[in-house]
């Protein structure tokens, strides 16, 4: 079964062309209406895993009596002829069936290799910080790990522009790791298990920033999100569990100028993970940790957004796709290319 993402994208790459589909949604959003001409309709926003639509439902269809018992928050299945216009995706002779509590679990669990991804993107997580040589850091790591399992592998990482999904801030932090533990060794001014543990904190506050239920696809917003922003939310975060922390090891903590020095150095890499004041930092990276750390965070957004444009966006010319904010211009398609043809090649 597709996904509302998918399912844009092959209407939108098939000329035109009317597709017969059924995709499992949650009801975001239920409004009764009427045209100018008194005729009857619902606008129906739906959410899944991957994406957004809105639909309008007409009054001569049987989903528009579907409507009528359903509130937002529904899990249903659509079905009808799918089609791109002038407004995006778009359905006709659509029909809605309210999900079985059995259906819905599935369903928020995601595809199998959705749930395996956040798996392994937790297990991973979990052993870099597990072999944190630094005690202090690998004790605040892991206390963080263990008391916010759910919401950090269903948070989203952003709204709109990279990992903006269910499980979207996992599958960020778990990617920079990666990226981290590669580099790290590369550069002997860097503190590797510094650098990890900034990794694992700079994104901490967008549990709140960028919450979803533990049934749902809908991020709402947060009166703490709002207020107070990740960055100075993710400041507090591990603030709280070092204290935590260090009440249950006092024997840990007891070199008290050498601890605070380095929570300084940790609560630096959450604070100054943007680069620039003008883009929310409250001040700029100081340490080689911060600046590798702010170009970690850089580059995997960005590949991300990338794949973004390549999943949802039309080839406009060979080789080139349509905009996407907040990449400028067209991106270019990447070279079709793969080891076995690197090593023949040479």
């Amino acid at each position: 079964m597709l996904t509302l993402a998918e399912l844009s994208k092959r209407a939108g790459g098939n000329g035109g062309a009317e597709l017969d589909e059924t995709v499992r949604v949650q009801i975001d959003q239920l409004r009764q209406g009427r045209t100018q001409n008194d005729k009857p309709f619902f606008d129906l926003e739906v959410v899944d895993a991957d994406g957004r639509a809105k639909f309008k439902i007409w009054g001569d269809t049987s989903a528009f009596d579907k409507c009528r018992d359903l509130q937002a928050g529904a899990f249903c299945e659509l079905s009808g002829r799918f089609f791109i216009n002038n407004f995006g995706l778009n359905v006709s002779r659509p029909a809605l069936r309210v999900l079985a509590d059995d259906e819905t679990e599935i369903f928020l669990q995601g595809s199998p290799s959705a749930a395996k991804l956040n798996q392994d993107n937790w297990d991973f997580t979990v052993s870099v910080c597990a072999a944190l040589t630094e005690p202090r850091l690998r004790a605040v790591a892991l206390l963080a790990l263990q008391s916010l399992e759910k919401k950090w592998r269903r948070a989203a990482a952003a709204r709109t522009y990279h990992h903006a999904r269910r499980g979207g801030l996992l599958e960020h932090t778990s990617q920079m790791l990666r990226l981290a533990v590669a580099v790290a060794p590369l550069y002997p001014e860097v503190c590797p298990d510094l650098l990890y543990c900034g990794v694992l904190f700079h994104d901490a506050g967008k549990m709140w920033e960028n919450d979803y239920p533990e049934r749902g696809f809908v991020a709402k917003p947060s009166r703490r999100g709002e207020l107070l922003g990740h960055i100075s939310l993710g400041i507090e975060i591990a603030n709280k569990f070092w204290n935590q922390a260090k009440d249950a090891d006092g024997e840990l903590f007891a070199d008290v100028a050498g601890s605070e020095l380095v929570r300084d150095h940790l609560l630096h890499l959450i604070a100054a993970h943007h680069g620039s004041r003008e883009f929310g930092s409250p001040v700029t990276p100081r340490t080689p940790e911060a600046w590798l750390l702010h170009h970690i965070d850089n580059i995997d957004a960005k590949l991300e957004m990338l794949r973004c444009v390549y999943a949802e966006k039309d080839e406009i010319a060979p080789g080139l796709y349509d905009k996407r904010p907040p990449l400028e211009g067209w991106s270019a398609a990447p070279l079709a290319w793969s080891l076995k043809e690197a090593g023949q090649s040479r």
